[in-house]
Protein backbone atom coordinates (compact mmCIF):
# COMPACT_ATOMS: atom_id res chain seq x y z
CA UNK A 1 0.00 0.00 0.00
CA UNK A 2 1.13 3.34 -1.35
CA UNK A 3 1.03 6.09 0.73
CA UNK A 4 -1.72 7.71 -1.36
CA UNK A 5 -3.61 4.72 0.16
CA UNK A 6 -3.84 6.74 3.82
CA UNK A 7 -4.04 10.35 2.30
CA UNK A 8 -7.45 9.98 2.91
CA UNK A 9 -10.54 10.56 5.18
CA UNK A 10 -9.51 8.47 8.43
CA UNK A 11 -13.38 6.83 8.04
CA UNK A 12 -12.49 5.63 4.22
CA UNK A 13 -9.54 3.89 5.31
CA UNK A 14 -10.98 2.48 8.43
CA UNK A 15 -13.21 0.90 6.32
CA UNK A 16 -10.88 -0.03 3.53
CA UNK A 17 -8.37 -1.93 5.84
CA UNK A 18 -10.71 -4.54 6.74
CA UNK A 19 -9.43 -7.96 4.68
CA UNK A 20 -5.92 -6.58 4.33
CA UNK A 21 -2.80 -8.25 5.73
CA UNK A 22 -0.92 -6.37 8.15
CA UNK A 23 3.18 -7.93 9.36
CA UNK A 24 5.72 -6.68 11.26
CA UNK A 25 8.92 -8.50 11.14
CA UNK A 26 10.24 -9.11 14.61
CA UNK A 27 13.19 -11.27 15.25
CA UNK A 28 13.42 -12.35 11.80
CA UNK A 29 9.97 -13.50 11.73
CA UNK A 30 6.80 -11.95 9.87
CA UNK A 31 4.00 -11.77 12.11
CA UNK A 32 0.29 -10.60 11.49
CA UNK A 33 -2.78 -11.31 9.67
CA UNK A 34 -6.14 -9.65 8.17
CA UNK A 35 -7.53 -6.84 9.90
CA UNK A 36 -10.83 -7.25 10.68
CA UNK A 37 -11.91 -4.32 12.90
CA UNK A 38 -10.56 -0.79 12.43
CA UNK A 39 -11.66 2.50 14.37
CA UNK A 40 -11.65 6.58 12.60
CA UNK A 41 -10.55 9.19 14.83
CA UNK A 42 -11.23 12.28 13.14
CA UNK A 43 -9.02 15.68 13.14
CA UNK A 44 -11.78 17.84 13.63
CA UNK A 45 -15.49 17.49 15.61
CA UNK A 46 -13.47 14.51 17.40
CA UNK A 47 -12.69 14.80 21.36
CA UNK A 48 -11.80 11.60 21.08
CA UNK A 49 -8.93 11.68 18.74
CA UNK A 50 -5.65 12.32 20.47
CA UNK A 51 -4.57 15.03 17.84
CA UNK A 52 -7.64 16.85 19.75
CA UNK A 53 -5.56 18.63 22.32
CA UNK A 54 -3.36 19.94 19.79
CA UNK A 55 0.48 18.66 18.65
CA UNK A 56 3.11 17.94 21.45
CA UNK A 57 5.79 15.12 22.29
CA UNK A 58 3.58 12.18 23.41
CA UNK A 59 1.49 12.18 20.03
CA UNK A 60 3.52 13.85 17.25
CA UNK A 61 3.71 10.92 15.18
CA UNK A 62 -0.09 11.79 14.30
CA UNK A 63 0.36 14.73 12.46
CA UNK A 64 3.00 13.22 10.37
CA UNK A 65 2.42 11.81 6.72
CA UNK A 66 -0.16 9.62 5.49
CA UNK A 67 1.32 5.73 6.40
CA UNK A 68 2.88 6.92 9.49
CA UNK A 69 2.58 4.42 12.19
CA UNK A 70 1.25 6.01 15.73
CA UNK A 71 2.01 3.84 18.91
CA UNK A 72 0.64 4.70 22.35
CA UNK A 73 0.88 3.21 25.53
CA UNK A 74 -2.56 2.73 27.91
CA UNK A 75 -2.61 0.07 30.96
CA UNK A 76 1.18 -0.68 30.67
CA UNK A 77 0.09 -1.68 26.77
CA UNK A 78 0.19 -0.22 23.82
CA UNK A 79 -2.31 0.23 20.89
CA UNK A 80 -1.32 0.83 16.80
CA UNK A 81 -2.47 3.36 14.62
CA UNK A 82 -2.52 4.27 11.34
CA UNK A 83 -1.96 8.24 10.40
CA UNK A 84 -4.36 9.81 7.58
CA UNK A 85 -4.98 12.68 5.40
CA UNK A 86 -2.01 15.07 5.02
CA UNK A 87 0.79 15.72 6.95
CA UNK A 88 -0.11 18.18 10.18
CA UNK A 89 -3.55 17.22 10.28
CA UNK A 90 -3.91 14.58 13.14
CA UNK A 91 -6.07 11.51 12.13
CA UNK A 92 -5.83 8.26 12.16
CA UNK A 93 -7.15 4.53 12.22
CA UNK A 94 -6.56 2.35 15.24
CA UNK A 95 -6.18 -1.32 14.68
CA UNK A 96 -8.61 -3.16 17.04
CA UNK A 97 -8.74 -6.76 15.79
CA UNK A 98 -6.78 -8.83 13.34
CA UNK A 99 -7.25 -12.55 12.32
CA UNK A 100 -4.02 -14.29 13.04
CA UNK A 101 -2.21 -16.43 9.77
CA UNK A 102 1.39 -15.56 9.88
CA UNK A 103 3.67 -16.24 13.08
CA UNK A 104 0.75 -17.78 15.03
CA UNK A 105 3.34 -20.07 16.83
CA UNK A 106 5.34 -16.93 18.23
CA UNK A 107 2.46 -14.61 18.25
CA UNK A 108 1.07 -17.20 20.55
CA UNK A 109 4.16 -17.51 22.29
CA UNK A 110 4.44 -13.88 22.89
CA UNK A 111 1.01 -13.39 24.62
CA UNK A 112 1.64 -16.36 26.74
CA UNK A 113 -2.27 -17.76 25.73
CA UNK A 114 -3.15 -21.29 24.29
CA UNK A 115 -6.73 -19.72 22.61
CA UNK A 116 -5.88 -18.47 19.28
CA UNK A 117 -9.35 -16.06 19.72
CA UNK A 118 -6.76 -14.15 22.41
CA UNK A 119 -3.90 -14.20 20.66
CA UNK A 120 -4.85 -10.70 18.17
CA UNK A 121 -8.78 -9.62 19.14
CA UNK A 122 -8.13 -6.33 20.65
CA UNK A 123 -5.68 -3.32 20.40
CA UNK A 124 -3.48 -3.98 23.28
CA UNK A 125 -3.36 -8.29 22.45
CA UNK A 126 -2.31 -7.15 18.63
CA UNK A 127 0.92 -5.06 20.04
CA UNK A 128 2.03 -7.60 22.54
CA UNK A 129 1.77 -10.60 19.83
CA UNK A 130 3.32 -8.28 17.23
CA UNK A 131 5.78 -7.16 19.06
CA UNK A 132 5.16 -3.62 18.47
CA UNK A 133 6.19 -1.21 21.22
CA UNK A 134 6.99 2.58 21.26
CA UNK A 135 10.08 2.31 19.74
CA UNK A 136 7.74 1.37 15.89
CA UNK A 137 6.40 5.02 16.69
CA UNK A 138 6.17 7.59 13.75
CA UNK A 139 7.86 4.47 11.72
CA UNK A 140 6.76 5.34 7.89
CA UNK A 141 5.18 1.71 6.90
CA UNK A 142 4.97 2.60 2.85
CA UNK A 143 8.83 2.50 3.37
CA UNK A 144 9.95 0.73 6.34
CA UNK A 145 11.62 -2.94 5.10
CA UNK A 146 9.70 -4.41 8.73
CA UNK A 147 6.24 -3.34 8.01
CA UNK A 148 4.24 -5.18 5.29
CA UNK A 149 0.41 -3.82 4.54
CA UNK A 150 -0.80 -5.34 0.94
CA UNK A 151 -4.64 -5.84 0.04
CA UNK A 152 -6.53 -9.24 0.36
CA UNK A 153 -9.89 -10.25 0.69
CA UNK A 154 -12.66 -8.44 -0.30
CA UNK A 155 -15.04 -8.06 2.27
CA UNK A 156 -16.99 -4.82 1.27
CA UNK A 157 -20.53 -6.68 1.58
CA UNK A 158 -19.88 -8.06 4.86
CA UNK A 159 -18.64 -4.64 6.73
CA UNK A 160 -20.80 -3.12 10.11
CA UNK A 161 -20.48 -0.25 11.43
CA UNK A 162 -21.19 0.93 14.92
CA UNK A 163 -20.06 3.49 17.49
CA UNK A 164 -16.06 3.15 18.65
CA UNK A 165 -15.58 1.19 22.00
CA UNK A 166 -13.88 2.33 25.39
CA UNK A 167 -14.40 6.11 24.44
CA UNK A 168 -16.59 8.82 26.61
CA UNK A 169 -16.23 11.63 24.29
CA UNK A 170 -18.25 11.75 21.13
CA UNK A 171 -19.55 8.14 21.81
CA UNK A 172 -22.08 7.98 19.58
CA UNK A 173 -20.22 8.41 16.38
CA UNK A 174 -20.53 5.57 14.31
CA UNK A 175 -16.64 5.12 13.41
CA UNK A 176 -16.30 1.53 14.42
CA UNK A 177 -15.63 -1.03 11.33
CA UNK A 178 -15.74 -5.01 11.84
CA UNK A 179 -16.29 -7.90 9.44
CA UNK A 180 -19.14 -9.21 10.40
CA UNK A 181 -19.41 -12.47 11.92
CA UNK A 182 -15.54 -12.95 11.94
CA UNK A 183 -14.73 -14.83 14.80
CA UNK A 184 -11.70 -12.73 15.84
CA UNK A 185 -13.28 -9.59 16.24
CA UNK A 186 -13.55 -7.51 19.40
CA UNK A 187 -16.77 -6.70 21.44
CA UNK A 188 -19.96 -8.53 21.63
CA UNK A 189 -21.34 -11.66 19.73
CA UNK A 190 -24.42 -9.65 19.31
CA UNK A 191 -23.27 -6.98 17.37
CA UNK A 192 -22.94 -9.76 14.56
CA UNK A 193 -26.00 -10.46 12.14
CA UNK A 194 -24.14 -13.78 11.51
CA UNK A 195 -23.15 -16.41 13.88
CA UNK A 196 -19.67 -14.97 14.94
CA UNK A 197 -17.30 -18.24 13.74
CA UNK A 198 -16.20 -16.95 10.07
CA UNK A 199 -12.79 -16.57 9.30
CA UNK A 200 -11.00 -15.01 5.69
CA UNK A 201 -8.68 -18.12 6.11
CA UNK A 202 -5.14 -18.46 5.32
CA UNK A 203 -3.73 -17.04 1.68
CA UNK A 204 -0.52 -16.27 -0.69
CA UNK A 205 1.99 -15.09 2.33
CA UNK A 206 2.24 -11.65 1.55
CA UNK A 207 5.92 -11.19 3.04
CA UNK A 208 7.51 -13.33 0.62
Amino acid sequence: MGRSFFRRDPATVARELLGCAMLHCCDGEWLGGWIVETEAYLAEGDPACHAARGRGRSNASMFEPAGTLYVYPIHAKHCVNLVTENAGVGSAVLIRAIEPVWGIDAMMQNRNVSDLRRVTSGPGMICSAMGIDRASDAMDVTRADDWLLTGGHQVADRVTQTPRIGVSRAADLRLRFFVDGNRFVSGLAREHTRPRRDVLGPDKDPSR
